[in-house]
């Protein structure tokens, strides 16, 4: 018993220092638990990238991909170097989802069905600014080692490595349900922060803020009133979203004098 009782004490002792080395704040002051490096997140990332090209349909029209392009390097150049990849990949895939995504290492998706409801490409950018937001905020890896300390564990974490027969539960990790093709969500808590970093990304970048609460109007309208209600949502309602934004937009600085010209 006595053994029983130390072997146990050992076990959340050594777990309580993996976590103090672990525990970091999110840009916006939040504390995260990360337990991957940055470089196996962007391996996995990769992988998951590759796999979705491969298996899903790519937009081959130029004027679209050119726009898409436009409006993301717009919002990437002003992050700078990137720690564990060269360069952004962006992609328009050819379906009538209203999604788009960013992954570690990286990678930007965006489906050509969220151009029926980003009007303008300031809308585009808010979308884009937000899946950026995700990636830079290190949402998935919070998400993937919160998962490894609720028990899957070492399967889950051969996925950040190597791949194996668990990696639908790390495309979950990055936010992507490729068994359902939609995205799946993160938690409130990253919806709101990613909501709030890809205002500021999207504004630095020159682009109208206030054009990403026609967005999520027009979000609102696109779903006919259908969303959950927000306490069975892992997403904040659309009112909640747009409340939040239009807060957020009154504290931000004034936008980049060059403003981005992006058509399609």
């Amino acid at each position: 018993m006595k053994r029983s009782y130390s072997m146990l004490t050992l076990s959340l002792l050594s777990t309580t220092l993996l976590l103090s080395g672990c525990i970091t704040s999110s840009p916006t002051g939040r504390s995260q638990v990360l337990l991957f490096s940055g470089a196996e997140m962007a391996q996995l990332g990769v992988q998951t990238f590759n796999e979705m090209k491969n298996n899903e349909t790519l937009s081959k029209d130029k004027k679209t991909n050119s726009y898409v392009l436009c409006v993301s390097n717009a919002i990437t150049k002003t992050l700078g170097k990137q720690p564990d990849f060269e360069k952004w990949e962006v992609v328009v895939f050819d379906s009538p989802q209203v999604n788009a995504f960013a992954l570690p290492g990286g990678k930007i998706g965006v489906y050509t069905g969220l151009l029926q409801v980003a009007k303008n490409q300031d809308q585009l950018a808010a979308v884009i600014g937000h899946e950026i937001a995700h990636v830079q905020a290190n949402h998935s890896n919070e998400r993937l080692s919160t998962s490894q300390l609720a028990g899957y564990g070492a399967e889950i974490s051969k996925v950040a490595i190597e791949g194996s027969e668990y990696q639908e539960l790390g495309m979950a990790a990055l936010g992507l349900g490729v068994q359902y093709g939609v995205m799946m969500p993160y938690g409130r808590a990253q919806e709101s922060e990613s909501d709030v970093l890809g205002l500021q990304l999207m504004n630095k970048a020159g682009f109208d803020a206030k054009q990403s609460v026609e967005l999520w109007k027009n979000m609102a309208k696109a779903s006919g009133g259908n969303e959950p209600m927000e306490f069975l949502s892992t997403h904040p309602s659309n009112k909640t979203r747009i409340n939040n934004l239009q807060k957020a937009i009154k504290s931000l600085p004034k936008a980049a004098k060059t403003r981005p010209s992006c058509k399609i």
